[in-house]
């Protein structure tokens, strides 16, 4: 019998969109925001990548956050930082925790049920390997119909250890070289994919 192959997947941006967030974002308080010169979308993007900074930066400093704790406590931050002198009287906390809602109702991708499907069918098994908590990222899979076992799916919130530190890899990849065969990562980011590689 051959060794298994597997890939693991980044989920959240990878397999994940984050278009229902933005449209939330829209839908909450595109037109306050825009009364006041700040693109909702343009918005939602630089809440996330201050999340996914200080994300980061609090694992490297041996303060490790999980991600959603660090998005849900930068909203106002974001807003402050976009010229918004008294952002808590532009959005109200309700109005926050609608958008927090939507994050956690994000959804696959189009074609990501196929794709995963197709890798299945190739002989992989596929795994998802995130900085998101297991609970939350277990239900996009729940939500779109794939089938995606929970012991497939391992998080950074079991090392303590963000990515792209180097910690963070190595059980991922003694896992699912275990059989006798390389592994593969795929993400939609290349300092993702750059330290998997890295790591082997």
């Amino acid at each position: 019998m051959a060794p298994s192959k597997n890939i693991a997947f980044d989920v959240v941006g990878t397999l994940v969109s984050y278009d229902r967030l933005f449209e939330a974002i829209e839908s909450v308080c595109g037109s306050r925001l825009k009364d006041v010169g700040v693109q909702p979308r343009l918005l939602g993007y630089y809440w996330l990548e201050m999340a996914e900074r200080e994300y980061t930066s609090l694992s490297l400093s041996g303060r490790y956050v999980p991600f959603f704790t660090t998005l849900t406590g930068l909203f106002y931050r974001a807003l402050w930082t976009a010229g918004i002198a008294e952002p808590r009287r532009l959005v109200a906390q309700e109005d926050i925790d609608r958008l927090v809602d939507a994050f956690k109702g994000l959804e696959m991708r189009p074609g990501a049920a196929e794709c995963i499907a197709k890798l299945r069918d190739a002989g992989f098994t596929v795994w998802g390997f995130t900085a998101g908590d297991l609970e939350r990222v277990g239900g996009y899979f729940v939500r779109a119909g794939i089938d995606m076992p929970a012991e497939n799916l391992l998080s950074c919130d079991s090392t303590g250890k963000s990515k792209p530190e180097p910690e963070c890899y190595k059980p991922v990849l003694e896992k699912l070289s275990s059989s006798g065969t390389q592994p593969w990562f795929a993400a939609a980011h290349m300092w993702d994919v750059s330290a998997a590689r890295a790591q082997g």
